[in-house]
């Protein structure tokens, strides 16, 4: 079921969306929704290459799951990515 959302848009921003909406013959919403999904799509999943790159590369798999082992466990230390905090607003 579709949820609604508020989003506030500087007026700058709002002509950028409601441009490229009425280029493409689609709401502003349908643009941002399409948008965000591709960018998420992009930075959290891995695309076919990669993932075969990942299955077949037996040291990588190896060091993952023992990372993710001493994640669980909460072995070793926490090196904080400033990158990735910036980007969800955590920096």
């Amino acid at each position: 079921m579709p949820k609604n959302i508020t989003v506030h848009l500087s007026d700058d921003a709002y002509q950028k969306f409601h441009k490229i909406a009425v280029g493409e013959n689609r709401s502003i919403s349908n643009l941002i929704e399409t948008l965000a999904t591709q960018k998420l799509t992009e930075e959290l999943f891995t695309d076919t290459f990669e993932t075969e790159e990942i299955l077949s590369n037996k040291t990588l798999r190896r060091k993952l799951k023992k990372g993710y082992r001493d994640a669980t466990l909460r072995k070793g230390r926490f090196v904080k990515d400033v990158c990735t905090a910036h980007y969800w607003g955590q920096a």
